[in-house]
């Protein structure tokens, strides 16, 4: 799997931009202290992934392994983290899974989601 020449550009845009505030559909997250933590996990996930990417042999494996790490950094509260934030969670990662070109998580975000 190649990485793409302009990935370590969108994971830098892709750590500094905000996250869990509303945008399109999404109305932010419903608890507004767990903003900093929820977003603390994804972008150790896209730092994960721009690691991945840097190295001299990235894998889909390698990468789905990162999916399922990043996703474990919720399990701890994941009773307590309603539906359009699992969703909006599920989206970054695809976000992530583009800016590599990886077309499947392995099962792990639909796993997250149900």
């Amino acid at each position: 799997m190649k990485t793409p020449e302009d990935a370590k550009e969108k994971f830098e845009n892709f750590i500094s931009k905000k996250k869990f505030y509303q945008e399109n559909f999404y109305p932010g997250i419903g608890d507004v202290k767990k903003r900093p933590v929820f977003t603390k996990n994804i972008n150790e996930a896209a730092l994960d992934f721009q690691s991945i990417s840097e190295s001299d042999n990235p894998t889909n494996l390698k990468y789905q392994e990162k999916i399922k790490i990043g996703l474990s950094r919720f399990s701890h509260m994941y009773l307590e983290i309603d539906t359009e934030d699992r969703e909006r969670i599920c989206g970054y990662f695809e976000e992530l899974m583009d800016i590599v070109g990886l077309e499947s998580s392995g099962g792990h975000l639909n796993g997250f989601m149900y």
